[in-house]
């Protein structure tokens, strides 16, 4: 059984116990959890992800798999659904490439980038991560998995504070 897999199974079992809020469908600043788990790449370690130049040579996501990911959330493209705000959505990675994260779909979700939480603020969160697993503060599965269960919670505890909407 994939990560991806095992994550999704504990992410359901604790949502039904009540340890995290469910994601309703009107939620879009989370992706849902049945749609994209989550999922890194088997065998990163962080001595591979804080190589310089790590990300850039992992961004390979077609434009046919971006189409696949909003077809997957019935979105017909980056400017409908809840994507339409002005700059609608980017296919954003949950668990980030910067922490050894998958192109897989299993990994992919549209964010947007409109409204308090949105794409900007999942970067500077990735950040945040990645510097923490390079300075050996946190491990590299505590990051992904705190990308993969709640990463606004993640936010929250490891950036700190409420985010102001950025247009």
């Amino acid at each position: 059984m994939s990560i991806a897999s095992r994550l999704g199974m504990l992410f359901a079992l604790f949502l039904s116990l009540g340890f995290f809020p469910a994601f309703a469908e009107d939620d879009h600043i989370r992706p849902d959890p049945a749609l994209t788990p989550g999922q890194g790449i088997r065998g990163v370690t962080a001595d591979d992800i804080c190589q310089p130049g790590y990300v850039v040579s992992m961004r390979q996501v077609s434009a046919a798999v971006k189409r696949q990911v909003f077809a997957r959330y019935g979105l017909a493209g980056n400017h409908t659904g809840y994507c339409s705000g002005g700059q609608g959505c980017e296919v954003d990675h949950l668990v980030s490439l910067e922490l050894g994260g998958s192109n897989d779909v299993s990994n992919l979700w549209p964010e947007p980038h409109d409204g308090p939480w949105n794409v900007h603020l999942k970067d500077k969160l990735e950040n945040r991560l990645h510097s923490m697993v390079c300075n050996d503060e946190i491990s590299l599965s505590e990051a992904q998995r705190l990308e993969a269960v709640d990463w606004i919670a993640a936010y929250r505890r490891f950036v700190g504070g409420e985010p102001v909407a950025m247009q």
